[in-house]
């Protein structure tokens, strides 16, 4: 089950990121994700901030890519925590 967000998942999916719109991407590392519901509400968290264009989220790594510009690394920390999980660096 997953123990994250408790949506009931029993195995964590693991999917290919996903191509995005540019190639200036942001690489991230969120604790926590463990299902294809966490990538979900991380994905759709960090898309609502302004000036990012895509997401790319490798769940298995817990790596997460934004592209686009004109947003700051507190802008996505924040995005992530909103959706319950930690951002845990940038690489």
């Amino acid at each position: 089950m997953c123990t994250a967000c408790a949506c009931g998942t029993e195995n964590a999916r693991t999917e290919a990121p996903a191509e995005v719109g540019t190639v200036d991407g942001k690489t991230y590392s969120v604790s926590g994700m463990t299902c294809g519901h966490c990538v979900s509400s991380v994905s759709g968290e960090i898309g609502k901030v302004g000036g990012v264009t895509g997401v790319a989220v490798d769940l298995p790594t817990g790596s997460v890519t934004v592209n686009g510009s004109g947003f700051t690394d507190e802008e996505i920390r924040a995005a992530v925590e909103q959706a319950g999980y930690a951002l845990a660096g940038r690489s």
